[in-house]
């Protein structure tokens, strides 16, 4: 029988049973109160009766049956002491008045006030023993150590104390505050400093780590994730939620606690760039981005539908991405945004000129490419007619119909590059500095490393595997490489865009670029598993056409600041149309004999940079 849906009614009850034991009990042991009543109990009725009328009257005034006093915190005793104390106030009138009392202030005060007293400790009993008594078996809870002993540490820790289905169980607190350490909080130890994390959970039954300092600055919060980076700790973080805590009392803040990104393992900031000449530059223009349903291509229609275009042109050769992308957009900006989808292949002159003659865009992106490094090793073919024709056939559309600008989506990997796809791109990059000079439209390419959560990526992978329970793969344990986020992409992207030049290739401070090997122990520790014991690493050898190192500057003296201090352009020598034309040629003949072996002998004539892994793998 489920008697939950009668708590108001039960909690009544023991609270009348209270009042009449306490006035039973005082009777027989207050002899005075004996001789008033001439020993008869009878006459003490009313006023019993009288005491729980006032009492349930005031108590229901102030709501205190409402309460779910599982999860009663000092303001709701407060309120029921408060109440009791207006009920006996009540009381006393309605005695002195109706009843003409001959019983003694001692009996009705004595009565009221141990009775008040009995009332608060049953709910008091009550809350302890649903915090306690209901647990689950201790070896199904999770251990749980909060890093952070402030306002935000101490509401999770209540949420987790007044939510009977939590699994949490909370060991210690960790802070650096002086005051702090060596105290107790809410009957939990707090422990510190948290530059000491490793050695103060070591004998402890610790499984995971929230970090909850939602305040601390970016450079405190890598240093915190790099202790737990050498723990067997799960760890989670709630991200900055001061705004949660100002205006909502902190209400369901455990919702807020999410894993660890990766990105806040990379060991820098995260880069924003200035947006009012980026709203500048798009507001009101048609806009084209060709590759729109891709991972860097989607999320730029995202940002550039924000900055309310006057038209939204996404050319996708695959319809699915192209169809998700649309209905995305149309759900948020309904008719506020004009959207067309254009199923199309860059590599298509005909069809591309087409388009630029229906649409006449003013700005145009070109995302479109193929960009797996392995998978163009085995088809060089389709790196020439999609990225480079591809290209070239946008590029030569952009200048036809008075395109204002175009940016072209480049790579870390066109750097002096070992790989088809690498030198693909880098052939992009030269036809880009050809028009130089050459055409009102204003053409430049942006640079930089590989992309956190993009298709393919390596990220996603090492999270899969782990969730699998290994073995987690990399191919070679000396690679670096340069990260950013889909957000920090796209931001270069618009803000290089809305820079005044022409054929420049633009390069982004990166910071230092990352051990591929450290990043996989990061992540399997961070998921609470111990690299190598309980989750393997696997070197499985460098792919065709993979890097040791990559880089994002050619051997170039010829670096320039811009007005942004993380973005950089590299100047390379000018090429002409009729070099370039040239190339063109020798890459359609290397596409006419269908060898595999002639492809990539006239990739190595037509970029000069391109040189065998194998080559350059050595001299690291």
């Amino acid at each position: 029988m489920n008697l939950s849906k009668y708590r108001k009614e039960i909690v009544f009850l023991l609270d009348l049973l209270i009042i009449i034991i306490v006035g039973i009990t005082l009777f027989l042991v207050l002899p005075e109160i004996n001789e008033t009543a001439n020993s008869n109990f009878v006459s003490l009725l009313p006023h019993i009766f009288l005491l729980i009328l006032c009492e349930a009257i005031s108590q229901y005034f102030f709501k205190t049956y409402d309460s779910l006093w599982r999860y009663a915190e000092s303001k709701e005793y407060l309120i029921m002491s408060f109440g009791g104390f207006s009920g006996y106030i009540f009381y006393l009138v309605v005695d002195y008045y109706i009843l003409s009392s001959q019983i003694p202030m001692l009996f009705s005060l004595a009565t009221y006030s141990i009775s008040l007293l009995g009332m608060l400790l049953m709910r008091l009993c009550y809350r302890q023993y649903r915090k306690h008594g209901k647990d689950k078996n201790n070896r199904e809870r999770i251990t749980l150590a909060i890093i952070g002993a402030g306002e935000a540490g101490v509401k999770l820790q209540e949420e987790i104390v007044s939510n009977p289905k939590s699994r949490y169980h909370t060991i210690c607190f960790i802070d650096d505050s002086v005051e702090k350490i060596g105290k107790r909080i809410h009957n939990i130890p707090v422990k510190g400093p948290i530059m000491n994390l490793e050695k103060l959970i070591m004998n402890t039954p610790v499984s995971e780590i929230v970090i909850a300092m939602p305040s601390i600055s970016p450079e405190k919060q890598r240093a915190i994730l790099d202790l737990c980076s050498t723990i067997k700790c799960r760890v989670q973080i709630l991200p900055n939620t001061l705004e949660l805590l100002q205006n909502n009392d902190g209400e369901d803040l455990w919702k807020s606690v999410r894993d660890i990104k990766i990105e806040e393992l990379l060991g820098r900031e995260q880069i924003t760039l200035d947006n009012k000449e980026v709203v500048k530059f798009l507001r009101g223009k048609i806009v084209l981005v060709t590759g729109g349903g891709g991972s860097i291509g989607s999320e730029l229609c995202r940002q550039i539908a924000k900055i309310k275009p006057k038209k939204l042109v996404i050319v996708d050769i695959y319809e699915n991405n192209a169809y998700d992308i649309q209905q995305e957009l149309r759900q948020l900006y309904g008719d506020q945004l004009v959207l067309n989808i254009e199923i199309a292949s860059v590599r298509d002159r005909d069809k591309m000129n087409q388009l630029f003659d229906r649409h006449r865009p003013n700005i145009v992106f070109h995302a479109a490419a193929h960009k797996h490094v392995p998978l163009m090793e085995d088809c060089p073919e389709e790196a020439i007619m999609n990225n480079i024709f591809g290209t070239y056939n946008v590029v030569q559309a952009s200048q036809q119909y008075g395109v204002e600008k175009f940016v072209l989506i480049s790579t870390d990997k066109a750097v002096n590059p070992t790989s088809i796809m690498g030198s693909s791109k880098r052939f992009c990059e030269m036809i880009l500095q050809s028009m130089k000079k050459a055409s009102k439209t204003e053409f430049v390419a942006v640079r930089f490393g590989n992309v956190l959560g993009s298709n393919g990526s390596v990220i996603p992978l090492f999270q899969k595997q782990i969730a699998q329970g290994g073995p987690v793969t990399i191919t070679d344990k000396r690679i670096v490489r340069y990260f950013m986020t889909i957000s920090e992409a796209v931001q270069l992207v618009l803000q290089a865009g809305s820079m005044a030049n022409n054929a420049e290739i633009y390069v982004l401070d990166m910071g230092q670029p990352v051990k591929i090997l450290e990043l996989a122990e990061n992540l399997i520790r961070m998921s609470g598993h111990v690299p190598y014991t309980e989750i393997p690493i696997i070197e499985t050898g460098l792919r065709p056409g993979e890097k040791l190192y990559e880089e994002l500057l050619m051997n170039s003296e010829e670096l320039i600041a811009t007005a942004n201090q993380k973005i950089y352009i590299e100047r390379e020598k000018n090429i002409s149309q009729k070099e370039i034309k040239k190339k063109l040629k020798i890459l359609t003949r290397s596409l006419d004999t269908k060898s595999l072996t002639e492809i990539k002998k006239a990739f190595k004539l037509v970029v000069p940079t391109y040189r065998d892994p194998e080559e350059v793998n050595q001299l690291k």
